[in-house]
């Protein structure tokens, strides 16, 4: 690799047409200008290294709390779907046994229809048998007589 101070002293001579030497105090500004440059981006390059790190770690930190507020957040919806689920249960139950309630009451009214015509027939039958009783006691007490 080509020493930076002769490609320098090249340069110079093609472009102004002068000769500068090693020894010249010119190049003693470039060395320290040189050597400056190199300070500023080490130290440029140590500070990005360091804002680097902090990027990362704002960055884990935004990512672990995003990651939170999402677990919380699909939590919170899972908890409210369960709600949901169970009031939705809940409903259909009721409704479901207000369907059975009329369909058994409906039941129980043609079951009570035969039921209440045939208590007619006992009350009837009731009612001939005491009427035969009646004249049965009726004929008894004439015949003695």
């Amino acid at each position: 690799m080509a020493d930076p101070v002769d490609e320098l002293l090249k340069e110079i001579a093609a472009k102004h047409g002068i000769a500068v030497g090693r020894d010249d105090p010119i190049l003693i500004l470039q060395t320290i200008n040189a050597r400056l440059m190199q300070d500023s981006a080490k130290s440029q390059q140590e500070i990005l290294d360091g804002f680097k790190s902090e990027l990362e770690a704002i960055a884990s930190r935004w990512g672990h709390d995003a990651k939170e507020k999402a677990e919380r957040i699909l939590n919170a919806a899972l908890d409210a779907s369960k709600e949901a689920m169970r009031q939705a249960a809940k409903d259909s139950v009721k409704e479901f046994s207000g369907v059975i309630r009329s369909e058994v009451d409906k039941a129980l009214q043609k079951a009570t229809k035969p039921l209440e015509g045939a208590k007619r027939v006992a009350y009837m039958n009731i009612a001939a048998g005491l009427m035969c009783l009646v004249s049965v006691i009726l004929v008894l007490l004439v015949a003695r007589h």
